[in-house]
C-alpha cells in the first residue's frame, strides 16, 4: 500500500519493521541517534589550535596518538600538522653531550661577549689563529658524492660495498687563519698529545706566526683559538701561553659548532685523499692533505737573503 501511495520514495518492508521495534522500544525522535563510529573531520580553526597544543607539550607523538586525544579522523590531524601548521617529524640529531643549564648559560656569555669584541673590533678575526687535531687515514672511504655517476635509464644502478676506516693512520695538528694555514705538523706513532707535546706544538707555532705573519708577530696582536680539550687547558700550556702574551678566546664547553676546524678546515682537507689508500703512514706524510705553503718559501728565502 505504501509503495502504490507513495512510490520510490516509500520506505521499504525491512525499513518500516525497524522503525515499529524503535516506537516500541520508547523512541519519539526520527532522528538517528550520535554514534561513536567514525571521528569527526572537522577542518576548523579550534581543530588547527587544539592540535598545535597537543604538539606543544609533547612534541613526540605520533599522528595517531594526536587523533585519538583530539577526536579528529587520522587524515584531518595530517593535513593540519603537515600543511596547515608546516612542521615535519625528523630524527634528532646526535651529539655528543647535551649540555645542562649552566653550560648553556655560560654558552650564552661567551657568544655575546664575542658578538660585543667583534663589535669593538672589526678585524679580530682576521688576528685570530684557530687549530685543532684531527686523524688522517691511510685508507678513508669515499663520499657517497664521489661515488656518483651518471646512469641512463636502461642501466642498473651502480652499488658501493661498505667500507670502514684502515688502522693505519696519524694524528695530524693543524692552526689556520684567514689568510691560509699557519702552521702543521704530525705526531709521532703511539704519542698521546698531552700539556707537554702541545706546548712543543705552540712552541713550533709561534715560530711558524714569526716567519710567516710578521705583522702579527712585531705588534702581538693576535688572538689563538683552541677548544677546552685537556691538553689545552692544562696549566702548563696555560703558563706559557700567558708567559708569551698571547691572548686565548675563549670557546664554550660541549660547543663542537663554535670550532671552524670541524665544519670547515678538516673536511676539506680530507677530501682530497678519500678513496685512496696508503700503505703506512711514511706514505700519508709523503702526500699530506696540506700542500706546502707558498709563505714557507717566501720566508725560507727571506731568512737566507738576511742570514
Amino acid at each position: 500500500m505504501l509503495e502504490q501511495a507513495s512510490g520510490s520514495a516509500a520506505l521499504s518492508r525491512g525499513r518500516v519493521f525497524e522503525w515499529h521495534r524503535r516506537f516500541r522500544e520508547g523512541q519519539t525522535s526520527a532522528e538517528d541517534n550520535e554514534r561513536s563510529g567514525r571521528p569527526s573531520s572537522s577542518w576548523t580553526d579550534d581543530a588547527k589550535v587544539q592540535i598545535s597544543e597537543i604538539l606543544d607539550q609533547d612534541r613526540r607523538k605520533m599522528l595517531w596518538e594526536i587523533s585519538a586525544e583530539s577526536g579528529l579522523s587520522y587524515g584531518t590531524c595530517q593535513r593540519i600538522v603537515t600543511g596547515d601548521l608546516a612542521v615535519k617529524r625528523v630524527a634528532a640529531k646526535f651529539i655528543p653531550k647535551l649540555p645542562n643549564l649552566d653550560q648553556k648559560k655560560n654558552r650564552m656569555l661567551i657568544c655575546q661577549d664575542m658578538k660585543k669584541s667583534l663589535a669593538d673590533d672589526p678585524d679580530l678575526l682576521s688576528k685570530t689563529i684557530t687549530g685543532d687535531e684531527t686523524w688522517v687515514y691511510g685508507n678513508d672511504p669515499e663520499t657517497k658524492f664521489q661515488a656518483s655517476q651518471w646512469k641512463s635509464p636502461g642501466s642498473l644502478r651502480p652499488k658501493k660495498a661498505q667500507q670502514s676506516q684502515s688502522q693505519v693512520k696519524v694524528m695530524l695538528i693543524v692552526f689556520f687563519d684567514i689568510s691560509g694555514v699557519v702552521h702543521h705538523e704530525y705526531i709521532p706513532k703511539g704519542q698521546t698529545v698531552n700539556q707537554h707535546v702541545y706546548k712543543e706544538v705552540l712552541i713550533h707555532l709561534r715560530d711558524a706566526i714569526r716567519r710567516k705573519r710578521p705583522e702579527l708577530w712585531s705588534s702581538g696582536d693576535y688572538y689563538l683559538h683552541h677548544d677546552n680539550a685537556p691538553a689545552h687547558t692544562a696549566l702548563k700550556v696555560c703558563n706559557y701561553l700567558a708567559k708569551n702574551k698571547v691572548s686565548v678566546l675563549p670557546q664554550p664547553p660541549y660547543s663542537p659548532d663554535l670550532a671552524p676546524c670541524d665544519f670547515y678546515l678538516f673536511p676539506k682537507l680530507k677530501i682530497v685523499m678519500k678513496g685512496q689508500c696508503y700503505d703506512d703512514v711514511d706514505a700519508i706524510k709523503q702526500k699530506p692533505p696540506i700542500s706546502s705553503d707558498a709563505s714557507d718559501e717566501k720566508a725560507s728565502k727571506s731568512e737566507c737573503r738576511h742570514g
